[in-house]
């Protein structure tokens, strides 16, 4: 049975995917899904092992084939004089043949995180590997500068390093007023399928890191920082897509989302914890609270936030998002017996 383009291509991208996730009944998978025979399922298979785009691992398992490239920068040969070099010398050539969407969002990230590495870091060397399969493509940045986290630290006076981190989700953060803006960590994280930096045994990120890779990198604490990022090599997103979601009409950045079960290692209780989430929203309009996976907050917690804050700030939209049962009895309670 023949297909056109755009029904194979369909196919063939469900059927790698199914092999990414390591089913154990692709055939059996592709072929319930399209309502198409195994024996068809088998011809694209074979197909894709010749085009060395999968592997066979055993009978009826594959793998997809992941290359992998490795580049090393170093600052005293001039290679961190511009972030066009690295971009044109380490990603580009792979990225080069994926959609114009994908390009622009990989070109204004990596861009991005190379001058940080540039500007902030005060690193000499600097290693980056770019993984690459037919779905995905995944960049690594490691330098053996100063770590973001303990510049962010030192720069503002921070206490700890995990009020840093916090100020990181906001956005709108820079040790370098003059010459940045503060938004590329930001928005590289929201553009990105995946997004994590690890440095000084502590990691920020978007995504919930189950992953035991990035953990035994944050607890390695190696010197230096080190950003990982991800993105499908067909992905839909546009960088100003991104850019629109936390934007006014005018295209100014007014809207921050903090996601707070990646900043507080349990339910967040006290005053205290508030005011560290409270600190620089007022650069902001709207700012979503992500709640997910928070079990509880403390009352303190809460009344500061949405009370206290609230009261003193009432040009500033806090919107609460993905509360469970029992921390919306608790944000009920505070607001209401106002």
């Amino acid at each position: 049975m023949k297909f056109n383009e755009d029904k194979k291509q369909s196919i063939i991208l469900y059927l790698l995917e199914k092999i990414e996730q390591k089913d154990d009944a692709v055939s059996k998978a592709v072929s319930g899904a399209f309502s198409i025979n195994q024996n068809t399922v088998h011809t694209y298979i074979n197909e894709l092992v010749e085009n060395n785009i999968i592997k066979r691992v055993r009978r009826g398992q594959y793998e997809l084939i992941k290359e992998e490239y490795e580049y090393d920068l170093k600052r005293s040969q001039g290679d961190l004089d511009t972030d066009t070099y690295a971009y044109e010398k380490c990603l580009y050539p792979h990225i080069k043949n994926l959609a114009e969407n994908v390009e622009a969002v990989w070109s204004y990230s990596f861009s991005e995180m190379i001058n940080n590495v540039m500007d902030h870091s005060f690193a000499e060397n600097v290693k980056i590997i770019v993984e690459q399969d037919y779905l995905n493509t995944n960049v690594i940045i490691a330098d053996d500068g100063i770590g973001i986290f303990e510049k962010i630290k030192e720069h503002f006076g921070y206490a700890t390093l995990d009020e840093a981190i916090c100020e990181l989700f906001k956005g709108k953060l820079t040790t370098d007023s003059k010459n940045h803006s503060g938004e590329g960590i930001f928005f590289s994280s929201k553009m990105m399928d995946d997004f994590f930096i690890v440095s000084s045994g502590k990691i920020f990120t978007n995504n919930k890191y189950d992953n035991s890779r990035i953990i035994s990198m944050a607890e390695s604490n190696v010197k230096g920082t080190c950003v990982i990022m991800s993105l499908s090599n067909f992905s839909n997103k546009k960088p100003q897509d991104v850019f629109d979601l936390y934007a006014n009409v005018d295209g100014g950045f007014i809207k921050t989302r903090i996601p707070l079960k990646n900043i507080f290692d349990g339910s967040p209780v006290s005053r205290s914890q508030a005011k560290r989430v409270c600190n620089r929203l007022e650069k902001f309009k709207e700012v979503l609270l992500d709640f997910g996976g928070i079990q509880w907050m403390g009352q303190g917690f809460a009344h500061q936030l949405f009370v206290v804050f609230a009261n003193e700030h009432p040009e500033i939209q806090l919107i609460p998002i993905n509360m469970n049962e029992d921390v919306t009895k608790m944000h009920i309670h505070v607001t209401q017996a106002e």
